[in-house]
């Protein structure tokens, strides 16, 4: 369906501009005036314009945007004003269309929170949750600035994370590349040196793997891509997220961390969206799914039923095996003390400062892991190529 960019009138002779996807200008002029705002100029935008209009929008510019308009309406602006202004101020552009359509289904009628739930691409159901919430007490803009912070400590969370694996990475990215390129052009050249003689297992074996990337490599990506089509299936369904989530925390180094990540972002989310005065089950139902781990989410679930139940939150989660004891406590106390949703935001401050360190610790391991790695496959080309040379040599002396 074609875009349009419109710029409209308003009855009180305010401008208003934006942009709908409709069959034709005139429906746009149709839908314009049956909001009473009457069209000053409608232009189709170009293809190309439209794809540079799509893109990812990334945390911090919803970090940036959320604080915006909290800034503004504290400041007094009138919400579709200061949509508008955030429009005007976006720098991505993906951000700045859906903002668009948001402040549209405003002005059209519809409320702040179910305008953002019609974009569940860019705004997630976490965020039209708080706002619900704020828009039914009366403080929006507390919970714009909460959910600006939230969003702003989990990109750097994740941007700290991303940026330890980078060196680990780039040498695994080098040791595979270095390896593929003496398999396929180096020891090609052996081959028919040592043609004729026997062979010993190192090199037998070597020469193989030349063969079948030099020889059989449409075979090798057609079944390269079939297993990974079939994993890709397979970790898509129930029972593949789950065994994916088993595993996930049984790895060496990084179980924990992955363990630890998806306590934080639980934690955070639960207390923040209690503070903003979201009920318990509903914020247990949202979080949930914030673990981003199987087992995780499968403990939270079974303590929001508890919770459902009239029991305590820490007691399940304690038996889950998962969280653990010091955290467990900590939760069981806010919840006697009536404080639960400022101590699930400490718990979360303490385990990302936990989490820093573990990060620091698996990248420390992890690097020299994968040196030795490349080191014992160089070793294993060199004696490949090497042993039937010495043994020929040997063989001459005698």
């Amino acid at each position: 369906m074609p875009l349009f960019q419109y710029i409209a009138r308003a009855a009180d002779g305010q401008e208003v501009a934006g942009t709908l996807d409709a069959e034709s200008e005139e429906a746009v002029v149709r839908s314009l005036d049956e909001r009473k705002l009457y069209p000053v100029r409608v232009t189709e935008q170009s293809p190309l314009r439209r794809a540079m209009r799509g893109g990812r929008v990334r945390l911090r510019d919803l970090s940036v945007a959320y604080g915006q308009l909290a800034d503004l309406l504290r400041a007094g602006v009138p919400l579709l004003r200061a949509l508008e202004t955030l429009v005007r101020a976006a720098t991505n552009a993906a951000l700045a269309k859906a903002i668009a359509q948001v402040r549209d289904e405003v002005a059209a009628g519809k409320t702040f929170t179910d305008a953002l739930s019609d974009q569940p691409r860019t705004f997630n159901p976490l965020h039209a949750a708080m706002v619900r919430a704020g828009e039914r007490a009366g403080f929006l803009e507390d919970v714009l600035a909460n959910l600006a912070e939230f969003l702003e400590r989990q990109d750097e969370l994740r941007a700290k994370i991303h940026g330890a694996m980078i060196y680990p990475v780039v040498l695994a990215v080098m040791g595979i590349a270095v390896t593929t390129g003496i398999l396929v052009g180096v020891v090609p050249r052996f081959r028919t040196f040592f043609a004729g003689i026997t062979l010993p297992a190192p090199t037998a074996m070597l020469f193989a793997l030349s063969a079948a990337l030099t020889e059989h490599l449409a075979l090798l990506l057609v079944i390269l891509a079939a297993v990974i089509g079939a994993v890709t299936a397979f970790f898509r369904s129930p029972t593949g997220r789950r065994a994916w989530g088993r595993w996930q925390l049984r790895v060496p180094l990084m179980g924990k961390v992955i363990r630890l990540l998806g306590i934080t972002r639980f934690c955070r989310i639960l207390g923040t969206m209690l503070h903003n005065g979201v009920p318990i089950l509903q914020a247990l139902a949202i979080s949930k799914d914030a673990a981003g781990v199987g087992p995780l989410t499968d403990a939270i679930e079974q303590a929001a039923e508890n919770v459902k139940a009239g029991d305590t939150l820490a007691e399940p989660l304690n038996r889950s095996g998962l969280f653990p004891a010091e955290i467990v406590e900590m939760i069981a106390v806010a919840e006697e003390s009536n404080q639960l949703e400022k101590v699930l935001v400490q718990v979360a401050d303490t385990i990302e400062r936990r989490t820093n360190r573990q990060v620091d610790t698996a990248v420390r391991l992890i690097e020299p892991l994968i040196l030795v790695l490349m080191a014992v496959t160089i070793g294993f080309v060199a004696v490949g190529l090497l042993y039937p040379i010495f043994t020929m040599a040997g063989l001459m002396k005698r």
